[in-house]
């Protein structure tokens, strides 16, 4: 580790720490996990992601205030922590024990820093770098900085004064664009189902998820505007391939316009929908610009003379009639909703020429909103690297922090 601070020491990770093998023989529950980027968490707090809980807590590790908690998997993009809870974790978890007297969250911060955790790469084995596990002997003969007790304490008041305060601007950021995003979800659902005219006679629509709509447009089935379209062929290597997991949920953006599958597609061209059938709540709905293949769950829709593409494409993201496909879905592990349900479907016909207006408006408003979504994610990304950069320079001792 580079460090610029030539008056600090530097010590063996083995002489730093122990590592703690206690088990937890009295079958305590009190389940911890590691969070990527965050630490030590209670299980309970981590959601339903990741591994289970054992239903032998007998075999977990005990863990206490003040170890250094380590996934020699995933050490390397982040899971390491100072646990400040008691409990038990899984066996796979290195817990190291302080050897000697320092300031622990000194070192939570050391192993934060991306640098570090990516030279960790070197000392990691395995068949797959997924797979990859740290080298326990290689591990504890690293050395790292030890400043002095004072300057360790300064430096972990200093960075979590800093980092609080960084933290929570990213918070606050993270709100502003899910207040964006749901302010674009509910301007694509009032314009689709009501039109731009505010003092327009209403009537009901009959359907639920629709609501009132101006006495002049139509309720009809999705089939009458919109044709299914199954006509199989096998792509080339350069043509597009477009599958589920190139596609961003609730965006209709594709990262990756050549998928890594080659197998059989269903044709489509250029302004045709894909949608994908399962999981429709993830909302993985294409707009395309090209013609090519699509892969998987994705089914291709092409509208006709009822209806414009670029207005069906946007009615397609109406919350309502989403929730009301999902609820529709069969399967139990891979739930999917079938071509049918969906062309069976009511849903609104508003005149053509106010089809094209509506798209025309959407676009404007959407490509507003957008612009300022990126630019709040910029703000988080710059944000993020200021974090890392300020915890890289005062760990090892490259900016000094002084009282005040």
């Amino acid at each position: 580790m580079d460090i610029l601070n030539h008056s600090w020491e530097t010590e063996k990770i083995k002489n730093l720490f122990v590592e703690r093998v206690e088990k937890n023989i009295h079958s305590q529950n009190d389940y911890l996990s590691i969070v990527k980027d965050i630490g030590v968490n209670p299980y309970s707090e981590k959601g339903n992601i990741g591994n289970k809980t054992s239903d032998n807590p007998q075999n977990y590790k005990r863990v206490y205030p003040n170890d250094l908690v380590i996934n020699p998997m995933n050490v390397t993009i982040g899971s390491v922590g100072v646990s400040q809870y008691s409990g038990c974790l899984s066996n796979v978890y290195m817990v190291l024990k302080p050897k000697k007297e320092f300031t622990p969250n000194y070192y939570g911060y050391l192993f934060k820093i991306k640098s570090f955790q990516k030279s960790l790469r070197t000392i990691s084995y395995g068949i797959m770098e997924i797979r990859e596990s740290i080298n326990k002997i290689e591990f504890f003969s690293l050395k790292l900085p030890l400043p002095p007790i004072h300057e360790q304490k300064k430096i972990v008041e200093f960075l979590d004064t800093k980092t609080e305060l960084i933290d929570s601007l990213i918070e606050k950021t993270e709100r502003k664009i899910e207040l964006l995003k749901e302010k674009r979800t509910s301007l694509i659902n009032e314009t689709v189902t009501k039109g731009l005219n505010p003092n327009v006679e209403m009537k009901d629509s009959g359907v639920e998820w629709i609501g009132k709509i101006p006495v002049h447009w139509k309720i009809t089935k999705m089939k009458y505007g919109v044709n299914h379209l199954s006509e199989k062929g096998k792509p080339e290597k350069t043509d597009v391939r477009i599958s589920p997991e190139n596609v961003e949920s609730d965006t209709g953006v594709c990262f990756n316009l050549y998928s890594e599958h080659e197998s059989e597609g269903m044709k489509f061209q250029n302004g045709d929908i894909l949608l994908n059938k399962l999981r429709l709540y993830l909302k993985k709905i294409i707009f395309t610009e090209y013609d090519g293949f699509s892969l998987g769950e994705m089914i291709v829709l092409r509208t006709n003379n009822k209806l414009n593409n670029k207005y069906f494409y946007q009615l397609l993201f109406s919350q309502g009639l989403i929730d009301l496909l999902d609820s529709q879905s069969t399967g139990i592990k891979l739930p999917r909703v079938s071509p049918d349900v969906i062309l069976n479907t009511e849903i609104v016909y508003p005149p053509l020429n106010e089809q094209q207006q509506i798209v025309k408006y959407l676009d404007e408003q959407t490509q507003l909103i957008d612009k300022t979504i990126s630019i709040e994610e910029k703000r988080i990304d710059l944000l993020k690297e200021y974090r890392q950069s300020l915890i890289s320079e005062v760990v090892t001792g490259k900016r000094k922090v002084t009282n005040g």
